[in-house]
């Protein structure tokens, strides 16, 4: 388990015995050095790291502070790189875990302007959560399998923003655009991204207009409720 240069003497030995048991019982803090280079400080348990404690990674130069599980990274915690450029370490994960994998509520940062904020199952953004994204669109809603799923609201960066239904990652189903330099607010009917049939309204007139024009609206109207199952009308 720990990589050591010399070999230890008898008293070494039994003194390092006597030290695992005890580790194994107590959760003692224990410094050890792995051969392959990786470095990890903390509380162990069965000879695994087990408790609060360290990891760093040699050759990709990670570190781990937090809560261990049977050696494996369960509870809370934080993920951090080495910035190559810089040389300086930037968190990259920061929340919750369970058996090596981000789960419950956590934080990612994908980039300096791209960085996620709500729920993870299993490594994959999963239920309620909020992505601001490089081009400066923000999406706040459902989430299934890294996907937008569910409702959900996405403001995009010149103002205008959707608020309706998403199938994995797309627009689906019923939803609004709002057009705030317009005035105008659009309410349809989507189908895998695409806008089928709806509306096109002011804020404060009762003029409407349909948007987009098709040659048999119900047709599609009927075909997207077959798809998505039994809507309100």
């Amino acid at each position: 388990m720990v990589w050591m240069k010399k070999a230890a003497s008898k008293k070494q030995q039994s003194s390092t015995t006597l030290m695992d048991v005890k580790s194994d019982q107590n959760l003692l803090q224990r410094t050890v050095l792995f051969p392959n280079g990786d470095k990890y400080t903390g509380e162990w348990l069965d000879n695994k790291k087990h408790g609060r404690g360290t990891q760093v990674w040699k050759k990709s130069g990670a570190v781990y502070s937090g809560e261990w599980k049977h050696g494996k990274p369960d509870g809370y915690g934080t993920y951090s790189v080495l910035l190559p450029e810089t040389k300086v370490y930037a968190t990259k994960y920061c929340g919750d875990w369970k058996n090596g994998q981000k789960h419950g509520n956590g934080t990612y940062v994908y980039s300096n302007s791209a960085v996620y904020e709500g729920l993870w199952i299993e490594d994959r953004r999963a239920g309620w959560g909020k992505m601001n994204y490089e081009n400066g669109d923000v999406y706040e809603g459902e989430w299934v399998k890294d996907k937008c799923h569910g409702r959900g609201i996405i403001r995009y960066a010149n103002g205008n923003w959707y608020e309706g239904g998403w199938r994995e990652g797309k627009k689906n189903g019923r939803g609004k655009v709002y057009f705030p330099d317009n005035g105008q607010l659009y309410e349809g009917l989507w189908v895998d991204g695409d806008a089928k049939c709806g509306t096109l309204s002011d804020f404060e007139g009762d003029e409407t207009a349909k948007f987009p024009q098709l040659v048999d609206a119900q047709s599609v109207l009927e075909e997207a409720l077959a798809t998505f199952g039994a809507e309100e009308q």
